[in-house]
């Protein structure tokens, strides 16, 4: 269960979270066959009930059924919970699972949060992201459209995803961004290069998402890995057979650390995410009870100094083989 002083905050507009979230996003797409709804919301629940008070998702996450997961999952608990969720790609009219573009033009922003507020069975939304820049439409405008759902009472905070150092300045320049949401971890670490100085300079919280490397900082692949046909995972280059052996050198160090420790590798992971700023925030995802508890358990490890520099050595981005993204998701980010 977590503590008060496990709790951080996220900007300087009084939102305030547990120092874990959870990623709700594979309960329903991009990770193979969704899981099973109510174990789903058991477990949502669950990390509600063991001090979880941050939940993120998505429009684009099955699309859409992914919000209605959580919405139905912490309708009852909506006064205790923080809920995010994103605007900004186009979806497929003829239904597919993947968006075709992305938009986020003012009118678009307003439409896509009123069916996100009735997907998620709330009267606001507690941290609305632009999910990825759109270079047609200029930010001031996207914090412009934000601000009136915020004159409204739709929205509760403003953030961005993935969004270069510039970019969130500007936005920042018109309403207060609370969150930066990109992902961050052992072995993704630029946004240490321009974003995290800047955010720290702002006043701006960071969300890092995927900060267990999709899995594999968990120790849950292997190089003779195989993905199901609808789990993402399985175009993306570090995930290919041979970068998946290369890479298994780093996730061996960090596992030997993990022994010394009576930890596991999510846990030092995590931890090591946590101790770089404190108004850092993961949001670790999982579909099931026991990882949930395993992730939670990083909040009672002590780690000294040199520990975590050991770990940090263990797994460098420089000894990893292959891009986080493909090409056409990479062309998406850092706008």
């Amino acid at each position: 269960m977590m503590t008060a002083t496990q709790v951080r905050h996220l900007g300087r507009g009084g939102l305030a979270v547990s120092a874990l979230g959870l990623g709700c996003m594979g309960m329903s797409w991009a990770y193979g066959p969704a899981g099973d709804r109510s174990e789903m919301i058991a477990l949502i629940r669950e990390a509600v009930a063991r001090g979880v008070t941050l939940f993120d998702t998505a429009e684009v996450y099955g699309p859409k059924i992914n919000e209605e997961l959580v919405g139905e999952a912490l309708a009852p608990l909506r006064d205790e919970v923080v809920i995010a969720t994103k605007f900004g790609f186009k979806l497929d009219p003829a239904g597919g699972p993947w968006p075709i573009g992305i938009d986020s033009r003012p009118a678009h922003i307003k439409e896509v949060a009123d069916a996100s507020l009735k997907r998620l069975r709330t009267d606001r939304i507690d941290l609305f992201y632009q999910h990825r820049v759109d270079p047609a439409v200029p930010i001031e405008d996207v914090a412009g459209a934000v601000a009136d759902l915020v004159q409204a009472g739709k929205v509760k905070h403003f953030g961005l995803s993935e969004a270069s150092a510039a970019t969130i300045r500007r936005a920042h320049a018109v309403l207060p961004v609370a969150a930066l949401q990109s992902e961050y971890s052992l072995w993704s670490r630029e946004p240490e290069q321009e974003v995290l100085p800047l955010l720290e300079e702002l006043g701006i919280g960071f969300v890092a998402y995927s900060p267990l490397g999709r899995g594999f900082l968990a120790g849950t692949f292997d190089g003779g890995a195989a993905f199901a046909a609808d789990d993402f995972r399985g175009s993306l280059p570090r995930f290919q057979a041979q970068a998946l052996q290369t890479n298994q050198s780093a996730l061996d160090q960090l596992k030997a650390i993990a022994v010394e420790h009576d930890a596991t590798p999510a846990q030092l992971a995590l931890a090591w995410l946590l101790a770089k700023k404190p108004w850092i925030v993961p949001i670790p995802g999982t579909r099931r009870r026991t990882r949930l508890i395993e992730n939670l358990g990083t909040l009672a490890l002590a780690l000294t100094p040199q520990t975590l520099a050991a770990i940090e050595a263990a797994v460098t981005p420089e000894g990893i083989e292959g891009q986080r993204y493909g090409e056409r998701e990479l062309s998406l980010v850092n706008l």
